[in-house]
């Protein structure tokens, strides 16, 4: 885990709701329907079975070609989005039933985690304010990246993007 991440989250000047969903290390669809008092659907922009690269098997503590589950998804409440997240899982560690849920594309991965009683815990990496990315058309975004981490080994890489804007004020 970065030791510099909560410094760093704690030093930006954005909303308290988007600190708060940024620096869990829970479930950010749970979050979200506790601030916006709605619930929270998954939008899959796109998913698929792949092999993982040299660096992706290197991040994910897996043998180079192991099936990955890549995985691109929205977040939002009516019709308001508030996150873009990118998922890498290495299928050799899902049990089988959580593998078809996952596969079933619009379950948030906190309702995945949570229906099968896994001890997890999140490890975070990286965190920064990216310009000029297209996932909110103009909006800056702050930028998490963290591992899902069960019994010692990476279960999942999640990469989340967070608008920096007026939608945090809730």
């Amino acid at each position: 885990m970065d030791p510099n991440f909560l410094e760093k989250l704690k030093s930006l000047e954005i909303p308290t709701c988007l600190r708060i969903c940024c620096g869990t290390d829970g479930s950010v669809t749970f979050l979200l329907e506790i601030m916006t008092r709605r619930p929270v659907n998954v939008e899959t922009e796109s998913q698929f079975v792949r092999r993982a690269d040299r660096e992706e098997a290197a991040l994910l503590g897996v043998k180079e070609g192991s099936e990955v589950n890549d995985r691109t998804v929205r977040l939002y409440a009516d019709d308001t989005v508030f996150a873009h997240a990118k998922s890498l899982s290495p299928l050799e560690r899902m049990p089988q039933t959580m593998r078809d849920q996952l596969m079933r594309a619009d379950i948030p991965i906190g309702r995945i985690l949570r229906d099968h009683g896994l001890e997890t815990r999140r490890d975070m990496d990286k965190l920064e304010i990216l310009e000029g990315k297209t996932s909110f058309g103009d909006v800056p975004v702050l930028s998490r990246t963290y591992k899902i981490v069960h019994k010692n080994s990476v279960l999942m890489w999640i990469n989340e993007e967070f608008p920096i804007d007026e939608r945090w004020k809730l």
